[in-house]
C-alpha cells in the first residue's frame, strides 16, 4: 500500500442513480457506465449512444469508446454483455496506466473482482466522492435554486387550500368535499411538475395532532381543523438532477396556547441554530445548539435519551441533513455530524419537537453556508402556523 495512489478514481455506474457520477458528467444517463481519473486525467468510457452528448455536457472530459477498446472482438469470442463490460473496464484502467483506485463503497463487485485479476488493487473510501460533491458546481447551485423556487410555489399552492378551506365538524372542506393530504399533495405535486422539479409521491402532508404519526408518514385522509398539519416536500430538478427540502407547520383554526407555545420553541431553536451555522462548526455542534432549546422546557431528545431506547417524542429526529445530487447527504447534522461545515455546503436545518398529548411541530429552511453565516433559500415563505 506504499505506493498507493489516491490520485486515481474508478467510479462505474449510471448517473441516475449515482450522485458521484452525476458529480463528474453533470448528464442523465441511464446505462451504467465507467468514469476514471488519473492524476487529473478524466475519461470517461462509452459508446456512439452518448459520445457527442457527453462531449456537448462536459467537453472538459476525454471520451473512451468502447470500439476503440476492442469490444467487438470481444463480442466475436462469445462474452456476454456483463463479460464484456467487466473487460473493458481492465482495458480502460491499463490504457490510462491505472494499478491501483479508491472507488465507492457501492462499486459492483464483480467489476472490482475482475480488476483485481488484472493486478488493480482497489480501496473503498467513500470520503473523496463525498467531500467532491459537497463543494457544488455552478449548475448544481442554479439546479438547488430552481427546485427551491418549484418547491415554495408548491408551498403557496398548499396554504392556499388551507386557508380557504371552510371548518365544518372539526374538518376542513374545500369545495363542498373534505380536504385531504391527497388532494394537497396532488396539488403540490402538480405546482412542481409544471416547474420542471418533480416532488415524490411520499411527500408529506400529514395531521400532527395529538398522539401523531411521526417519521417519514406521508399522510392520508380528512386533514383536521385546529390542529398542527406539517407539510414537509422535497422537489429535484430535472435539468441537474439536484434536490431541494423544506417544511412548515400550519393551523387551519384557533391555534391552541399549547400549540403555539411548541411553535415558538422551535422557531427559538431554529433562531439560534441560524446564527451559529458558520464554516468550521460541526453538525453535531449545531444539533447541540438546537437540542439546547428544546431540553431545557424538558422535552428529550436523542443526547438525553436511555442507551437503546427508541425515542417517538421530544426531538426524536437528527437536525437535518446536506442537500445536492441526493436528498439526505453529507454533512449530517446529527450526533454523527463530526466534519466540520465549509463554505458552499447547502444544509437543509429541521429542529422540531412532539408532544403527545398536544401534537407536533416542525420548521425546515434550506442554507448555503456561507463565510458571512447561512444563506436563506426559503425565508420568504413565512415561518408562522396561520396559512
Amino acid at each position: 500500500m506504499a505506493s498507493f495512489n489516491p490520485m486515481n478514481l474508478l467510479i462505474w455506474g449510471d448517473t441516475v442513480t449515482r450522485p458521484e457520477l452525476r458529480h463528474e458528467v453533470p448528464l442523465l444517463i441511464a446505462d451504467p457506465f465507467l468514469y476514471l481519473e488519473s492524476d487529473g486525467q478524466r475519461v470517461v468510457v462509452t459508446n456512439a449512444l452518448e459520445d457527442e452528448r457527453i462531449a456537448q455536457a462536459a467537453p472538459e472530459l476525454e471520451r473512451l469508446l468502447v470500439d476503440a477498446l476492442g469490444r467487438d472482438e470481444l463480442i466475436a469470442a462469445g462474452c456476454s454483455y456483463f463479460e464484456t463490460s467487466q473487460e473493458l473496464c481492465v482495458r480502460a484502467a491499463e490504457r490510462l496506466g491505472i494499478r491501483d483506485a479508491l472507488v465507492p463503497s457501492e462499486f459492483p463487485l464483480a467489476i472490482a473482482d475482475r480488476l483485481s485479476a488484472a493486478g488493480v488493487e482497489l480501496v473503498a473510501d467513500d470520503g473523496p466522492f463525498t467531500e467532491r460533491r459537497r463543494h457544488k458546481t455552478g449548475p448544481e447551485m442554479a439546479g438547488i435554486r430552481r427546485a427551491t423556487a418549484a418547491g415554495l410555489d408548491a408551498l403557496r399552492a398548499a396554504a392556499a387550500m388551507l386557508r380557504e378551506a371552510e371548518i365544518r365538524d372539526g374538518e376542513l372542506h374545500r369545495d363542498g368535499v373534505r380536504l385531504t393530504s391527497e388532494a394537497v399533495r396532488e396539488r403540490m405535486r402538480e405546482v412542481c411538475g409544471r416547474a420542471g422539479a418533480p416532488a415524490p409521491p411520499d411527500i408529506m402532508v400529514k395531521p400532527m395532532g395529538p398522539d401523531p404519526r411521526i417519521g417519514h408518514y406521508a399522510g392520508f385522509g380528512p386533514l383536521p381543523a385546529h390542529a398542527p398539519i406539517l407539510i414537509d416536500l422535497w422537489p429535484c430538478d430535472e435539468e441537474s438532477g439536484c434536490w431541494s427540502d423544506m417544511t412548515r407547520t400550519f393551523v387551519r383554526g384557533e391555534i391552541s396556547d399549547a400549540v403555539a407555545e411548541l411553535h415558538a420553541l422551535v422557531l427559538t431553536a431554529h433562531e439560534q441554530t441560524r446564527a451559529a451555522v458558520r464554516p468550521g462548526i460541526t453538525g453535531a455542534e449545531l444539533y447541540g445548539v438546537a437540542a439546547d432549546v428544546i431540553e431545557a422546557p424538558g422535552h428529550p431528545t436523542a443526547r438525553t435519551k436511555r442507551a437503546g431506547e427508541t425515542l417517538r417524542e421530544g426531538f426524536y429526529a437528527g437536525l437535518g441533513h446536506g442537500v445536492g445530487l441526493q436528498i439526505h447527504e453529507a454533512p449530517a447534522l446529527g450526533l454523527t455530524g463530526h466534519d466540520p461545515l465549509i463554505a458552499g455546503d447547502v444544509i437543509a436545518v429541521e429542529p422540531g419537537t412532539v408532544v403527545r398529548s398536544i401534537g407536533g411541530v416542525r420548521v425546515e429552511d434550506l442554507w448555503i453556508v456561507t463565510d458571512d453565516g447561512p444563506e436563506s433559500l426559503t425565508d420568504e415563505f413565512p415561518h408562522g402556523l396561520t396559512p
